[in-house]
């Protein structure tokens, strides 16, 4: 396994990534991208075992729904790469359990799973293409790179090209896990691809955005200074990769396998930080309340029954999604598709009711509140104080850091970020009900109906 300090070495290998027009030339020391391998590195040292056959237990596979549980507050405690090489592995392993009429490819995955637990790698998903016009299909797009597709190759590889956008950790990564966005009909096939590519091979660029705090005063950004990390726009600008870090080339049967077993671990992963986030906006609904003076307000009390009813059923959904796994004949297990899907749609559906709850009881100062470091000048700081305070017991700058700490969490660029992601993770809301409406048992629904009805017999 590596160590953080390891970890902090391993980026130093020539990957090409830029960050507003420059090209940065040490991550690590970058004054704004920086903090992030901090955050990774973190998780390399939590978690680190000096033991010489040591595999990380954010790498590890579940075989029952007991270790799919327990996997979930390890998960909780570790940065988003980690959580994403995990979600990474689980979906190549998924991919693998369906391709069983391509041995090679399933050789190759599983050669990979083993090599990146030995090397304690990390691994983000590359699956959105740029896509181009949505209402064309990839063979007929203007341009043929708008969705990722193979333009060579030899006996020893392919060449790729094209890109793919919203890549979470895309440049803090050892590998990018690139697959189909979609499914692939027959004259596709060059966009049938699936691939493990080295983030410092030739030809890859990866174009960072965060949503980083503006500046360093933790006060002012109690959450996002600690979970920070940027976004990779990744470009493939005439990629070899090796036919051992091959999945998929040219077979359109199999392209929506890689998506679909992506979407499953993604969702399950967005559903257990949606059961942790909605234990959040309680906590931070309740807390404000009270200092506010307003927790014994009837329509205060409705609104956080309704919140706590929320996060009990995205709790329940996770809960039936574990409790009904299905274990392989590999001994992995998987998360039900019917629970993980319609629990992650309801969650995302409801955030943002969620959100605009806890905005209605906290008030204009969730984003107008003065910073805290207002409070330590001695002209205003003393005011500032005083104004912030709504009784005895209830001290101004406690009521600051509670306005900034859902400031943070709900309605800056953290906020922001959060927002658009519960929604797009895993896919929008109408991949999760495409999926749902698969897995749902609609005959039997329709024959317990006509059962009550007494047209059993009609049927």
């Amino acid at each position: 396994m590596k160590t953080g300090a390891e970890y902090r070495a391993s980026l130093r290998d020539g990957r090409a990534t830029w960050f507003e027009g420059k090209r940065v030339a040490d991550l690590e020391a970058h004054p704004v991208l920086g903090p992030s391998v901090a955050e990774v590195a973190a998780s390399y040292d939590r978690f680190y075992s000096p033991e010489p056959d040591a595999v990380s237990p954010l790498m590890g596979v579940p075989g029952s729904a007991a270790e799919l549980r327990a996997r979930i507050p390890i998960l909780h405690q570790a940065d988003l790469v980690a959580n994403v090489t995990y979600q990474s592995i689980m979906t190549l392993l998924t991919a693998a359990s369906r391709m069983g009429d391509c041995a090679e490819y399933v050789t190759r995955i599983g050669a990979y799973v083993d090599h990146a637990q030995r090397q304690d790698l990390r691994t983000v998903e590359c699956i959105t293409d740029a896509k181009g016009d949505r209402s064309l299909p990839p063979a007929k797009q203007r341009d043929p790179d708008l969705y990722v597709r193979v333009v060579d190759r030899n006996s020893s590889g392919i060449v790729i090209r094209g890109a793919k956008l919203h890549i979470s950790g895309a440049a803090y990564a050892h590998d990018l896990m690139t697959i189909p966005t979609k499914s692939m009909k027959p004259g596709e096939e060059a966009w049938a691809v699936a691939a493990m590519v080295p983030v410092n091979a030739k030809g890859v660029k990866i174009v960072n955005t965060t949503y980083a705090p503006r500046h360093d005063d933790r006060r002012t950004f109690p959450i996002s200074s600690r979970h920070h990390l940027p976004e990779g726009f990744v470009i493939f600008d005439d990629v070899f990769v090796p036919s051992e870090r091959v999945f998929l080339d040219g077979e359109t049967r199999h392209a929506a396998v890689f998506a679909h077993s992506l979407g499953l671990w993604e969702r399950l992963g967005g559903l257990a930080a949606f059961a942790e986030e909605a234990d959040h906006l309680v906590g931070f609904a309740q807390l404000v309340a009270e200092v506010n003076g307003l927790a014994s307000e009837a329509h205060v009390r409705e609104k956080i029954s309704e919140m706590i009813i929320h996060a009990t059923m995205i709790r329940a959904g996770l809960e039936a999604a574990i409790s009904n796994c299905k274990v392989t004949p590999e001994g992995a297990a998987f998360p039900d598709e019917l629970y993980t899907n319609a629990a992650k749609y309801h969650g995302a559906a409801n955030y943002s009711l969620m959100v605009r709850h806890l905005h209605d009881i906290a008030g204009g100062s969730v984003v107008t509140a003065p910073a805290v470091a207002d409070l330590e000048n001695p002209e205003v700081g003393p005011l500032v104080r005083k104004y912030m305070s709504t009784g005895a017991g209830v001290d101004g700058e406690y009521r600051l850091r509670l306005f900034h700490a859902i400031r943070d969490l709900t309605a800056d660029a953290y906020g922001g970020w959060k927002f658009v992601t519960n929604l797009q993770a895993g896919g929008g809301l109408y991949a999760q009900r495409i999926v749902t409406r698969k897995f749902y048992d609609l005959a039997g629904a329709k024959r317990k109906a006509l059962a009550l009805a007494g047209l059993a017999e009609a049927e």
